[in-house]
């Protein structure tokens, strides 16, 4: 049903709409993606961020339909939405689409009481997101994403009407300013394509129209009329118009896209940051003078920093000094990418058989790696979202993955990760790994060599012989299956259950592996998160050669891992 204003409940919609049809355009705005730089990942980039915004929208709404007060309103829905995006931003384009959000956010979010808003409120968010995603880039090129976002709020500006005709006089300008990207921006002319960034926004916005109007717009021509022939994404499909005889449609799209004949920075450095403004525009400063591409966004002590540089280590070190920098991720063009040469990619053929894992900390994402799996790193209250894990089944570039999620919150994303990668012809198992202790059982067997189903079987089998426990502070009074634990209090889990509580994380511990241990078991694996006392290793490890006969103990720092202590028993 048409709707003709913009409450909590459309921000779902919407957020669901565009997560769907960035999902059906991402091989094409992939395969377009020639600037900043053509990496070929800002339809993957995309999605993973609306995807984030979409999952913290829904625990918003999940948190009001199991007990709390009334229904979410507009400011609880775009705040959440908003939110969302800035901690899951990717890449450049990424990056100012959280920004975006957060302008919208801002407007339609700034009285928390109100209901729903009209025509004129959703103009007066798209003016502000424009203006704001510009101001969070250094340096703002024409011819991008922010031209297409301009436009978009140009047009609703003068459009007179409702909800639905203010976003489909946003969409209208923004389809046609993508079009005109390629006589803005020499790079695009070259290749013959529109801005990849820009397509995307387009995407969302024609998501918005369709949260209003029930009907989604037309297809978006991705490549540029000079190119003598006009390609069409409609619905996720290309179609090719206007091919002249003996043009065979259906030429990938990434065969037209010539990278920028001028070398660039060698690392893309991504992080969030908990820093003061006046700290903030200090490291703008200091950021923009170490490389290029660089988009800050954010505000209220929370900063998405996005800039690409020759040294990583320095750009990480100007966050340090701003304030807290984490989820740090660098990314290397590498020798013989397009945008450091200019040439074609080499192809690199995909391995036979690749293990991707899920790991709660920078300890054990090392120890991971060194088994040779790819890992995709986990913060406590940020599980990655299925697009993460798809991308980290992409990056494994293998025939064969194994998919070990390490968490029972985490089977439902792993299993659609899996659904989606199955869709793309690799052949993936998942074994539903609940602990990280069962994961490192599970890749101590791994033998590439084997038949697949048979490794699968045999890591399965190590996995469920493992029983795993952690050791955790409680943040609040909770009822248990211990009993009634207070703030602060010594927690150890069995199997997901309290079964001890405790004063004291050592004498806890030991509590916990003792129960563990009166069942048997062979060999004991701990992981010490980076706030367990330094004496708790050695403690349990005592503990193990006095009173356990033949057991043996391994023992890894996790780093922050969210648990002060992880135990597995095999």
């Amino acid at each position: 049903m048409p709707q003709t204003f913009l409450d909590a409940l459309a921000v779902r919609t919407w957020c669901g709409l565009a997560l769907a049809a960035l999902g059906r355009a991402r091989e094409e705005i992939d395969a377009i993606n020639v600037y900043p730089v053509a990496d070929g990942d800002t339809g993957t980039n995309l999605y993973l961020t609306v995807e984030s915004a979409v999952t913290a929208v829904e625990a918003v709404f999940e948190a009001h339909g199991t007990g709390g007060p009334g229904k979410p309103t507009l400011a609880d829905a775009t705040r959440a939405m908003a939110h969302g995006a800035l901690i899951g931003a990717r890449g450049n384009s990424g990056t100012i689409l959280a920004q975006l959000l957060r302008g919208m956010a801002q407007v339609l979010a700034d009285d928390s009481e109100t209901v729903h808003t009209d025509g004129e409120g959703l103009r007066l968010a798209l003016r502000h997101a424009a203006d704001s995603a510009r101001q969070a880039v250094a340096r703002p090129v024409e011819g991008t994403v922010l031209t297409v976002a301009a436009a978009a709020a140009d047009a609703a500006g003068e459009a007179e009407g409702d909800c639905g005709t203010v976003a489909r006089a946003a969409y209208d300008g923004a389809r046609a300013a993508l079009a005109a990207t390629p006589g803005q921006l020499a790079v695009l002319e070259r290749a013959g394509v529109v801005d990849a960034g820009g397509r995307g926004l387009v995407a969302v916005l024609a998501a918005l129209v369709e949260t209003f109007t029930g009907e989604a717009p037309g297809g978006v021509p991705v490549v540029a009329d000079t190119a003598h022939a006009r390609v069409e994404v409609d619905s996720g499909h290309t179609r090719v118009e206007g091919a002249s005889a003996g043009e065979a449609p259906g030429v990938p799209l990434d065969e037209c896209a010539d990278a920028p004949e001028t070398g660039g920075p060698a690392f893309e450095v991504i992080y969030l940051l908990e820093a003061e403004d006046t700290a903030v525009d200090r490291l703008r400063d200091r950021l923009d003078a170490l490389g290029d591409s660089l988009v800050v966004v954010g505000g209220d002590g929370l900063w998405n920093v996005h800039v690409h540089v020759d040294d990583a280590g320095a750009a990480v070190e100007a966050g340090v000094e701003a304030g807290r920098p984490y989820r740090i991720r660098i990314t290397h063009f590498g020798l013989g990418d397009v945008h450091t040469t200019g040439a074609e990619r080499p192809v690199r053929e995909r391995a036979q058989r690749a293990v991707v894992a899920v790991v709660p900390g920078e300890g054990l994402a090392g120890l991971y790696t060194e088994a040779g799996a790819t890992t995709v790193l986990a913060r406590p209250g940020e599980p990655p979202a299925s697009g993460e894990l798809v991308q980290a089944v992409r990056r494994a570039h293998a025939r064969e993955v194994v998919l070990l999620p390490n968490d029972a919150d985490l089977r439902h994303t792993a299993a659609a990760a899996a659904e989606q990668a199955r869709t793309e012809g690799i052949r993936v198992a998942l074994i539903p790994t609940r602990s990280a202790v069962q994961g490192i059982a599970a890749l101590a067997v791994h033998e590439p060599e084997r038949r697949f189903d048979e490794d699968v079987v045999t890591m399965t089998s190590a996995a469920g012989a493992t029983r795993y426990a952690e050791v955790v502070v409680a943040e609040r009074q909770s009822w248990t299956m211990a009993g009634i634990c207070q703030a602060g209090d010594v927690l150890g889990l069995i199997e997901g259950d309290v079964a001890v509580i405790g004063t004291d994380v050592t004498a806890t511990a030991q509590t916990v592996l003792d129960r563990m241990l009166s069942a048997g078991g062979e060999l004991v694996t701990l992981v010490l998160g980076d706030e367990a006392p330094d004496s708790v290793a050695d403690r349990l490890e005592a503990r193990v050669r006095e009173a356990y006969l033949a057991v043996d103990t391994v023992v890894y720092r996790g780093g922050r891992q969210g648990a002060l202590l992880l135990i597995g028993v095999e």
